[in-house]
């Protein structure tokens, strides 16, 4: 597909990528030079110097014959008129970044009204993944398939475990299978275990269940766990704002520390029950005076990835908190993961995941043969790995025949079946019908539609 990108920030320059390397015909627009050289010297994409709200500037990269344009620069109401503007001049399908608070409750409307295909928050969805991760603190990731139905959680086999030196299929078996272990990482080694895949202390693995069923998984496992009620926030930015207001709905006892005390007045005034305090968080007698070592999350939210490393690195030493931390610059994913800086959080990549699930399902749709939407598309396993959701709508050569007898692709697994609410975990006699949800994980090529799970014929 032909796709435009309004705005080659961290955002737009990591859709351009991803979505490039996905095979679409990409074009950048974006007012600041050296980020148009950066894209076009790195990536397979056009660029262009220029307003991306600007008739002319849209109409110069294309945007008569495009499919979609994707507005991410830093301003709301610049992505707005861009999208409104490629909905006029080109009848292209369009996806607008909105941040603001302010608008929140709104959105529905200025969807309908601009005739938007979609808009993403990358802020409150960054929000929402760091409040999964303190509701189930032992968890590295989580991810939730079926409307919160199903989870999907990355964590550290712990040493003493009963799970170690055993069998996949044993655990299993032994445990009731209501669980599938669908990606075992070992050091740099990354695979789809099969049923005589032995576990092993260290071994980081991803597990799919239903979502009541986590924690006695957790217990099995030899995970501890224990509930989260004081959280220290590092920076008072949006993402700091949404995460608060949703932990204190909750009860949580939430701290937020800013060192900018206009930002502390309108966040003091926004936050009732949340404490605000005016200081600079790498202020490390500062973050004692106020309790880090009592603390059971520690989530830093500063806008520099060094700080927020550094800061992570410290609770670490002083506190057993749960441990969150912001990392946006692709040159740091590889060496934090070495670190113990607890769970990684990125609003470029979430923000990613959103607009290349709503692209897939985009592609799928125009296909002559389309069998079921793309409602999830997760990048799983420092992403090695993707994990999505498919509606399955009508009757196709996936469906009503037994798993075992469907050739499927050796790079991917079927995970989970969601039917009438309840989830299933599949055996090899289990089918896939119309209507069902379906889970599924691939280290391979990225899937649009359900199909593409095949390798061949049915056996």
């Amino acid at each position: 597909m032909k796709i435009i990108i309004a705005g080659c920030g961290k955002v737009g320059y990591a859709l351009a990528e991803q979505l490039s390397e996905e095979g679409h015909e990409i074009t950048v627009i974006e007012p600041r030079a050296e980020r148009v050289q950066a894209a076009v010297d790195a990536l397979d994409i056009i660029g262009y110097i220029g307003n991306g709200n600007s008739y002319k500037m849209q109409r110069e990269a294309g945007v008569e014959d495009a499919d979609l344009l994707i507005a991410v620069t830093g301003h709301d109401e610049v992505n707005l008129l861009s999208c409104l503007i490629a909905k006029k001049a080109g009848n292209c399908k369009t996806i607008a970044r909105v941040r603001n608070p302010e608008y929140v409750d709104e959105i529905g409307f200025i969807r309908d009204e601009l005739g938007l295909s979609a808009s993403i928050n990358p802020e409150l969805a960054t929000a929402r993944d760091i409040e999964r991760l303190i509701q189930v603190p032992s968890a590295l990731e989580i991810d939730s398939f079926a409307k919160g139905r199903a989870y999907m959680v990355r964590f550290e086999i712990p040493q003493g475990s009963p799970w170690h030196k055993m069998r996949v299929i044993d655990a299993a078996i032994k445990y009731g299978n209501h669980f599938l272990i669908c990606i075992l990482e070992r050091g740099d080694e990354l695979l789809i275990p099969s049923g005589n895949t032995m576990l092993m202390e260290g071994d980081k693995i991803s597990m799919i269940a239903p979502t009541e069923d986590m924690g006695r998984l957790f217990n099995i496992v030899g995970v501890q766990t224990h509930p989260i009620r004081n959280v220290m926030i590092a920076g008072g930015g949006t993402i700091a704002y949404y995460l608060a207001e949703r932990l204190t709905k909750a009860k949580v006892n939430t701290r937020i520390i800013e060192n900018n005390p206009q930002r502390c007045t309108e966040l003091s005034e926004k936050l009732d029950k949340a404490m605000i305090i005016y200081g600079d968080a790498a202020d490390s007698k500062l973050l004692l005076e106020e309790g880090l070592e009592q603390m059971d999350a520690f989530v830093a939210l500063t806008n520099f990835d060094e700080e927020n490393i550094m800061l992570s690195l410290y609770a670490h030493q002083v506190s057993k908190a749960k441990l969150i931390t912001k990392v946006n610059k692709i040159t740091f994913e590889g060496i934090v993961r070495s670190i113990p800086i607890g769970s990684i959080i990125s609003p470029k990549h979430l923000t990613a995941e959103h607009i290349i699930q709503y692209v897939r399902d985009m592609e799928n749709s125009q296909s002559n043969e389309r069998d079921s939407t793309v409602d999830m598309v997760y990048k799983i396993a420092d992403n090695k790995a993707e994990a999505l959701e498919f509606t399955v709508e009508e009757h196709s050569r996936v469906t009503d025949i037994p798993l075992m007898k469907l050739q499927l692709k050796s790079d991917l697994l079927v995970c989970s079946i969601i039917r009438k609410n309840k989830v299933i975990i599949p055996s090899g006699q289990d089918s896939i019908m119309a209507g069902d949800s379906v889970v599924v994980v691939t280290t391979g090529r990225h899937l649009n539609r359900l199909e593409d799970i095949l390798d061949g014929a049915v056996k």
